[in-house]
């Protein structure tokens, strides 16, 4: 016979039937624990576990106290519980970073295609400004390598949002964040460091400039370069 379902999870059914028929929104406050508890009629400990679960999953922030704002608000962060998970599986080994890296070029690399076929808006003109930005910013010798890893994440992540696919932008989030411990180990190891940052600032440029220009296909081909040229110089090292 198959496990039963631990008690919490009554909770986590009744806010998903919620958020569906629309009873509860993001930015909600969850009853109390004690409502909560003799609503269903669980402990209160399950109810916190609930609590906690959702917490991890990006569903729910908690603030202990009194006052308006405390207890339990519905909020919607997909990428961070998605991330979170996918950093655990990649610790483990039991997700290769190689196949982390070839689903990047698959959702990288279509986005591109898909993004240059987009409409001409303010929020496409804001987006690639702000990629622009951080091209310029990374180009500073002297930022942090830190710095540089988060920025080059972050540029990656907003080229894919101008395919206009919400889905492909939470993965893409939390596989870059997933790897990004992968990267600044890798880059540690590495003797000729700046050089190989110099490079990547070269592809970079060239990626955005196909972005501004809509060349979809240009683009695509040059962030498989990219991609595919970095963890494949790493993994020799």
């Amino acid at each position: 016979m198959p496990p039963a379902p631990r008690t919490y999870t009554v909770v986590l059914d009744w806010l998903e039937q919620r958020l569906r028929s629309g009873e509860i929104s993001v930015g909600d406050k969850l009853p109390g624990e004690r409502q909560l508890a003799e609503e269903f009629g669980i402990s209160r400990a399950s109810v916190r576990e609930a609590i906690r679960i959702l917490d991890a999953m990006g569903l729910v922030r908690s603030s202990t106290g009194s006052g308006p704002s405390a207890g339990a608000i519905v909020i919607s962060e997909p990428s961070a519980a998605l991330a979170w998970a996918l950093r655990m599986h990649v610790a483990t080994r039991s997700l290769p970073v190689r196949d982390l890296v070839q689903t990047r070029l698959l959702l990288e690399t279509q986005s591109a295609v898909e993004a240059a076929a987009a409409p001409d808006s303010p929020e496409r003109a804001a987006v690639l400004a702000h990629a622009a930005e951080l091209v310029a910013a990374m180009d500073d010798p002297e930022l942090p390598d830190e710095r540089f890893h988060a920025h080059d994440a972050q540029f990656h992540v907003l080229l894919t949002s101008l395919a206009g696919n919400v889905v492909v932008e939470t993965i893409m989030s939390s596989l870059r964040q997933a790897t990004i411990g992968y990267v600044q180990e890798t880059v540690a190891r590495l003797e000729n460091w700046p050089q190989v940052r110099r490079t990547l600032q070269e592809q970079h440029q060239g990626i955005l400039q196909a972005f501004q220009e809509r060349r979809g296909q240009d683009a695509a081909a040059a962030l498989h370069e990219h991609i595919t040229w970095f963890f494949g110089f790493s993994a020799e090292r």
